[in-house]
């Protein structure tokens, strides 16, 4: 099948990776990765966990800074208007939606925000985070890939990172909207690659940095 998008020059360009990566790991909390909450569980969500926990290691141990978020109000007054009723009922602070999943998370090392919008990078400090760190390439992991990760991306994008998005570290509610939305943002905003490919950078960054 011919790609419109393609012939009219959309995904001309690969943008590769920069010389200082940092990693974003988006709303990886139990009330979307353990299947006892009701938006939790899915079973892409459940791949992209543990494929990220692996990048994750490899990246602490290369020194490339974490940013990691969870999504919480103080109640449903000033939740925005989400169309989901469990992020409005029940991502509260101090409830258990809210905690961070243990197999990404290590509170030794990684930054945490809480973000109150779909994007990372939407009123909190992760741009200070990186900004200090002189990242250049942002590397964007969580769920759902439809959702906060597309919102991240196009943000990280407009701040003039390099983005790159490891398809095995995204997940979502369903298939369709997951590849849809993933095909659409490599076609604009950022490259979509596989986990082998990140593994292999962040091994050199590992390298450079020992």
């Amino acid at each position: 099948m011919n790609d419109i998008y393609k012939q009219v020059g959309f995904e001309a360009n690969e943008i590769g990776f920069g010389e200082r990566p940092g990693i974003a790991v988006v709303d990886f909390q139990r009330g979307f990765t353990d299947a006892g909450f009701p938006l939790g569980g899915r079973p892409l969500v459940e791949r992209a966990v543990g494929n990220t926990a692996t990048m994750l290691d490899l990246a602490r141990r290369g020194n490339v800074p974490v940013a990691t978020c969870y999504t919480a109000y103080s109640s449903a007054r000033d939740a925005p208007y989400w169309k989901i009723p469990p992020v409005v009922n029940e991502f509260h602070h101090g409830h258990p939606s809210t905690e961070m999943e243990p197999r990404i998370y290590d509170a030794d090392y990684d930054v945490v925000y809480c973000k109150t919008g779909p994007s990372i990078f939407f009123q909190t400090a992760i741009m200070q985070f990186f900004i200090k760190e002189r990242v250049d390439t942002v590397i964007i992991a969580g769920c759902n890939t439809s959702g906060c990760i597309r919102a991240s991306v196009i943000d990280a994008f407009s701040y003039g990172f390099r983005v790159i998005v490891p398809e095995p570290c995204v997940g979502d509610v369903d298939d369709g909207p997951h590849r849809n939305n993933l095909t659409d943002v490599g076609r604009r905003y950022a490259d979509v690659v596989d986990l082998d490919t990140v593994m292999a950078y962040l091994e050199e960054v590992r390298k450079r940095n020992d």
